[in-house]
């Protein structure tokens, strides 16, 4: 669903073709924010076309490179758009983080491993950081406000992401993950 409402969306903006639609996905970071699997692109871009969502407008040929299709939206296709981008709005799913599970034991673990461990996500959680706030302040002259909101709140949860990693961190290098009782220290940068 969120490639078929990704490739709408883009559609909505200009007539494209599906290796142009992957390349402005990949320049806004879309890849990032949600799930969107770029191999099944072309499988959603068929299916939409199947389905009257989108039409060819024009194919390009060339002697030496794979004919590009160029497809626009369809008023059927800004109808699903409208239906697509809605449910999204409704949803409120909770969050599943992959370390959570982990977290509820890690007092059974040689917190030096997962300190190390630590390390690394931390490193990866500050370029992510980097990279978002990169991503919104090269869009801000090009893409719309909500768009931007949508850049500068990937920037945020990034940030709130390496606080967290670096308040765990502490906790396990002070070999503290089994203690009880005791508040967190909220103030660890």
């Amino acid at each position: 669903m969120s490639m078929k409402l990704a490739i709408l969306g883009l559609l909505l903006e200009r007539d494209m073709h599906p290796y142009e639609m992957m390349l402005v996905m990949r320049d806004r970071a879309m890849d990032r924010i949600t799930k969107l699997q770029m191999g099944s692109l072309y499988y959603a871009v068929d299916q939409l076309a199947k389905s009257g969502q989108i039409e060819q407008v024009e194919i390009i040929r060339s002697i030496d490179r794979p004919d590009k299709t160029i497809y626009r939206i369809t008023d059927s296709g800004k109808s699903l758009f409208e239906q697509l981008l809605l449910l999204q709005f409704r949803k409120n799913d909770a969050i599943f983080h992959p370390m959570y599970i982990a977290l509820a034991f890690s007092r059974h673990v040689d917190p030096d491993k997962i300190a190390k461990l630590l390390e690394e996500r931390i490193q990866e959680a500050e370029h992510q950081v980097n990279l978002a706030y990169q991503v919104y302040e090269e869009h801000i002259p090009s893409v719309s406000r909500a768009a931007l909101h949508l850049m500068y709140g990937k920037y945020e949860h990034s940030m709130t992401e390496l606080k967290w990693l670096k308040r765990l961190y502490s906790d396990v290098r002070a070999h503290r993950l089994g203690d009880v009782g005791e508040p967190l220290d909220l103030n660890v940068q």
